[in-house]
């Protein structure tokens, strides 16, 4: 008959990739698990009030009608509905697969399972396929798989949050278990009963994976069953009338599987407590009452405290240096297994029935069973993690020894066999009475014999080990007769010969033991699959030895490898049916893995960053520098022995710390390859960057009603404290052998564009999730702190706190001296030096931040900006009557309007109720500005100190593309670059970072055409213009205190509104503000008035301003008012 597995034979190779698939299915939906976006949680109060409208559960569907009328009433809910489907639909999509591939599983099951009743496979019914090894592991793989996954479902994926995110039914429960719990949940896609009951039969009644082999001893039965026992609670619930009624079975069931265990891990570490799984179903609980029996309990506890007490010497003494040779583990190796063994058991009961997840602490019953545990046992975590430790060790050297002699097996043994046989050609030589110097009398027969033996010797085949072991005994036997009944004792040389040729026959009877099934035994009993998640409750024990003794990382190595046979066990099948899922699912639990030695090695960095903290604090506060010139006499003032002594031992500290996880080798686990140069230069970048991400989280909270701000001695603060953080790292890096500088750069700019991208995505419709972020790492995460405002992030914060300082309502910006002083006190409240200290503080990494936060503010307040005309001004007829009548008086714009005054001032007055919001917008924008060209400078300004050569490149690049740009729109012939090229693109974000750009050239947003738009800004700067005067001293001033109003962020704000649009716009705007300065200067002079009036002073002063800022040449101004007028509007002044 055809092999099962074999690639021809159909129906083994079906079911064989629906259980491949099972595995993998399970993976991603653990997988997934880490992934569910805390919103659909609904914990925080934010997001209920948010969210709780768009987001519902099953109860959508009592009443649909409810909800989507609720959503049309209000668009921005549909608007806000609309954003969170696009930010969430891509994980979503993930997890509606997931769950689409578990109902997927099982109908293809059913159908398998229908196709085999139906004859499809020739030969093959459910029955055969039941009877056969393989056959069998496979059917009770894939119902066993099905439940493993509603499991995994319900237990990571809650009920409610499966509900939100379809909109499955709820099966998830919290504190209290519902009825017919998951019996019902197991039951809702039916299953051939008959293929029920004969998989719960065969996993009741055979040992379907030949184990028991690996256990000889009776009393290790349930270990070598544990797998089997797994797979059978999982498909009881299939059948849940025998855990209900059916006493018999049930008995058989506990008496077989779990006599002496209640705990029981079901894949990967998912661990279950029989006691409690089992309470609402009669039968079964009945049955296991006698497991659960104080005597039973104390019995089996007391058990393997004796075996912790007898093995941890016999293991400790198996590891002593030098004690595992080959010889010794060749004459020991039951001996050897049987310890394994017997550690490997003990270790496996107490880890399981002592953990922390399988007892629910207000279950009375469940806690008194583990407190007997507990003290029965005389249950020492420290003891057992040792004893786990050791065993480890002991197995990882034993597999590489056994390993290596298995691989040496054949020509170690033919090396024996050479040896062996020219020994006796010797001896028959030295018995022909050829050779001088023996003393020994010829002898034919015995020459004869021995040639005989040495032929005899050659002849062995290594390939059939029996007959030449059998062989083997008899030659041994043989040579010891001839030396006793041929008196050969006499003569030392020939009694020497004969030993060492029987050595070299024992020899090679023990290699030829040198077996496979040895190692695959090891394999089976060293099984810590089921330690998966517990093992996280060593975690602190593993780091604290570390600690203490940080050469404990090679002890570690082994038991991490121990930890990565577990993932034997979903790989297995998969790689059997040559899934593509392969790399996948191996690539998850690798990482899972890699993940946790991370976290346990992350110890060696902390204590290092605590060390260093100390160092600093001596090196700042304690040790004084030493001048270049020194009095002999004040040598020993300056000495400090002690505070230097302290400084060396905490630096000695540190390098034994590095050394400690150096010391690792460079280990496979899994797939992945763990380098600990890379590990611990990881853990070193993940502790610095918790540690500078808490620092800037707690420095930059500030009050906003303190008075004077806190800005500036917070940022001074901030600044001590990264310059700590950074001359540690210098002072460390030739320690620990790495590259300080460079990953401090990294690092920090990685925290700080992080959370950049975090403060932005208020701004964004579709935002960037965390794994998305280029800037997020798994390995290296940036964490995230609780908003304390409406900020989400210290940018944030930082950003807000300069805007509310700044703010043109309560400050007045003086351009000459780039400094905001207070309207009322006449106070200075900041200047450009808050640029430098953010720079010393953030770097060029914060400012550059800081510059991009406040693009997407000027962006967010110009889309409101726009939404407020076109919603609010250009649907008020009222006001457009005004704009429209205007037009008409302006005509031509070349032309004096006649009775200036009155046309100017009635439009005004007509529309004043529409400027307020209007000037809010322009002055926020124009403060943004500002601070944008402050923080341009003071990029600009650093990079030409720090790296001027990279200054002066960009600068020129930056021209000659320009000019090239400019050459090819006059001669397209010329180069360009093409849409593929990403130079310009890449150029820019060097550009930004030198301060190489003019932030009042930039685009900001996409417009239309807008009707009346000309019209509209010069009524707005005419109508503001009364509130302004100008001062020899200051230039334009606001007039009135009570009415503010600053002129640098009127302009700034004006000109970037404009920039947004078409220049035809711009130009129609000028020559509307030239007409208003001919035509009242028209006017002034008819009626004879000597002095120019303010407003006119105030319109010709914007235009200077307009001219300056923009870059443009003064003749941009001169076509709209004559450049007499303003040469004379300057004398005047």
């Amino acid at each position: 008959m055809v092999d099962f597995l074999a690639e021809n034979n159909l129906c083994g190779q079906a079911v064989l990739r629906i259980v491949s698939r099972g595995n993998a299915i399970i993976a991603e939906l653990l997988r997934l698990s880490e992934f569910i976006p805390p919103v659909f949680r609904l914990r925080d109060k934010n997001d209920q009030q948010k969210y709780g409208d768009i987001i519902c559960d099953f109860s959508y569907f009592k009443g649909p009608e409810y909800y989507e009328a609720k959503l049309e009433a209000k668009p921005e809910l549909q608007d806000l509905d609309e954003e969170f489907r696009e930010n969430n639909i891509e994980i979503l999509s993930r997890f509606y697969l997931a769950f689409e591939s578990v109902h997927k599983y099982i109908m293809d099951l059913n159908r398998y399972l229908d196709d085999l009743h139906e004859g499809v496979y020739i030969q093959q019914t459910l029955e055969t396929v039941i009877l056969n090894e393989d056959g069998k592991q496979l059917l009770c793989e894939a119902l066993f798989l099905y439940g493993v996954m509603l499991i995994v479902i319900d237990q990571k994926i809650e009920g409610e949050v499966r509900e939100r995110m379809l909109l499955l039914r709820s099966t998830g429960y919290g504190a209290k278990r519902p009825a017919n719990y998951p019996e019902s949940y197991f039951q809702r896609v039916p299953i051939s009963q008959t293929f029920i009951s004969m998989v719960i039969g065969r996993l009741r009644s055979d040992d379907i994976y030949n184990q028991v082999s690996a256990y000889p001893l009776p009393e290790q039965r349930s270990t070598a069953l544990a797998h089997q026992a797994a797979m059978l609670y999982v498909c009881l619930y299939f059948s849940p009338l025998i855990l209900h009624t059916q006493q018999a079975k049930m008995r058989e069931v506990v008496d077989k599987y779990f006599p002496d265990n209640w705990v029981i891990s079901i894949y990967m570490g998912i661990t279950v407590n029989l006691a409690e799984a089992w309470e609402p179903y009669r039968a079964a609980k009945t049955a296991l009452n006698y497991t659960l029996e104080s005597a039973n309990v104390k019995e089996q506890a007391c058990r393997y405290a004796d075996c912790m007490e007898s093995l941890k010497p016999k293991v400790q003494q198996l590891l002593k240096e030098g004690f595992l040779r080959e010889e010794i583990i060749l004459d020991n190796i039951p001996k050897l297994l049987n310890c394994l063994r017997d550690c490997n058991v003990a270790i496996r009961w107490l880890m399981l029935h002592t953990a922390e997840s399988a007892y629910d602490v207000n279950n009375k019953r469940l806690r008194q069973i583990k407190e007997q545990v507990m003290t029965d046992s005389k249950f020492r975590a420290k003891m057992l993690f040792q004893l786990l430790l050791d065993t480890a060790q002991f197995e990882f050297t034993l597999k590489e020894m056994f390993k290596q002699m298995l691989s040496e097996k054949q020509i170690k043994w033919e090396s024996y066999k050479k040896e062996g046989s020219e020994r006796m050609m010797e001896l028959a030589e030295v018995f022909s009475g050829v050779k001088p110097l023996t003393r020994v009398e010829k002898n034919e027969n015995l020459q004869a014999w021995f040639r005989e033996i040495s032929k005899q010797i050659g002849s062995l085949n290594y390939n059939d080990s029996t007959a030449a072991g059998r062989k083997t005994v008899q030659l041994i036997q043989a040579l010891v007769e001839v030396q006793e009944f041929h008196q050969l004792d006499s003569n030392l040389q020939v009694c020497q010969f004969l030993a060492d040729t029987r050595k070299f026959l024992h020899q090679m009877i023990r290699t030829i033991n040198i077996k496979e099934e040895v190692l695959i035994t090891m394999q089976i009993v060293g099984d810590l699959s089921y330690a998966w998640q517990i093992i996280d409750s060593f975690t602190t024990i593993m780091q604290e030895s570390i600690r203490v003794n940080p050469s404990m990382v090679t002890k570690l190595r082994a038991t991490f490898l121990k930890l990565a046979s577990a993932l034997d066990l979903p790989l297995l099948r998969i790689n059997q049916a040559n899934s593509p899922d392969l790399l996948s699912v191996s690539q998850f639990y690798s990482g899972e893995l890699v993940a946790y030695v991370r976290k346990v090695l992350q110890i060696i960095p902390e204590s290092m960053f605590t060390s260093l903290a100390k160092i600093i604090k001596l090196q700042i506060h304690d040790i004084t520098e030493v001048p270049t010139r020194l009095d002999k006499d004040k040598l020993k003032d300056y000495s400090q022995l002690g505070a230097r002594y302290e400084v060396a031992k905490l630096t000695h500290a540190i390098s034994i710390f590095t050394e400690g996880i150096l010391m690792m080798k460079t280990t496979l686990v899994g797939i992945i390859k763990v380098d600990p140069k890379q590990l611990l230069e990881d853990g070193i970048r993940k502790e610095l960057v918790r540690r500078v991400a808490y620092s800037l989280h707690k420095g930059l909270i500030f009050n906003p009603k303190a008075k004077p701000s806190e800005l500036m001695p917070k940022l001074k603060e901030m600044a001590a404290t990264m310059d700590g953080f950074y001359r540690s790292f210098e002072y460390i890096q030739d320690y620990v052998s790495i590259y300080g500088l460079k990953i401090w750069q990294e690092e920090v700019s990685r925290i700080i564009n992080y959370n950049v991208d975090q403060e932005c995505n208020s701004f964004l419709r579709t935002k960037i999730q965390d794994w998305q972020s280029v800037y997020q790492s798994t390995h290296i995460p940036i964490p995230k702190f609780p908003s304390l405002d409406q900020s989400a992030t210290f940018i944030g914060r930082l950003c807000r706190e300069i805007l509310r300082i700044t703010d043109p309502k309560v400050t007045c910006y003086m351009d000459q001296m780039n400094t905001w002083y207070d309207l009322k006190s006449h106070q200075e409240v900041t200047s450009n030096r808050l640029f430098s200290e953010i720079q010393d503080t953030l770097g060029t990494f914060g400012l550059s931040g800081l510059d991009r936060l406040l693009c997407f503010m000027i962006v967010k307040e110009l889309q409101n900006f726009l939404t407020l005309l076109q919603r609010n001004i250009l649907r008020d007829k009222a006001v457009l009557e005004v704009f429209k009548g205007m037009l008409t008086a302006v005509s031509p714009v070349q032309g004096i309007v006649a009775n200036a005054s009155k046309v100017y001032s009635t439009a005004v007055s007509k529309t004043q109720k529409i400027w307020g919001a209007y000037l809010d917008a322009i002055m926020k924008v124009g403060q943004m500005q500002i601070l944008r060209q402050q923080i341009a400078h003071e990029l600009n300004h650093s990079c030409k100190f720090d790296s001027k050569h990279l200054a002066a490149a960009l600068e020129n690049l930056n021209k000659s593309l320009l000019a090239d740009i400019e050459a090819h729109y006059q001669d397209p012939s010329l180069p360009y670059p093409r849409e593929e090229n990403t130079l310009l693109y890449d150029i820019t974000s060097y550009l930004d970072g030198a301060g190489l750009h003019n932030p009042l050239n930039k685009i900001y947003i996409t417009t239309k055409r807008l009707p009346y738009f000309p019209i509209i800004n010069f009524l707005f700067v005419i109508a503001q213009l009364p509130k302004l005067q100008y001062s020899k001293n200051q230039g334009m001033t606001c007039r009135r205190a009570t009415d503010p109003l600053d002129w640098p962020p009127l302009v700034l704000g004006v000109l970037t509104l404009l920039k947004q649009f078409h220049s035809r716009y711009t130009q129609q705007f000028l020559a509307l503000i030239g007409q208003f300065v001919r035509s009242i200067m028209e006017q002034c002079t008819s009626q004879k008035i000597p002095d120019m009036p303010a407003d006119v002073v105030g319109a010709l002063m914007f235009l200077e301003d307009y001219v300056k800022y923009t870059k443009l040449p003064r003749k941009v101004a001169e076509a709209h008012v004559p450049s007499f007028i303003f040469d004379e509007f300057r004398t005047v002044l």
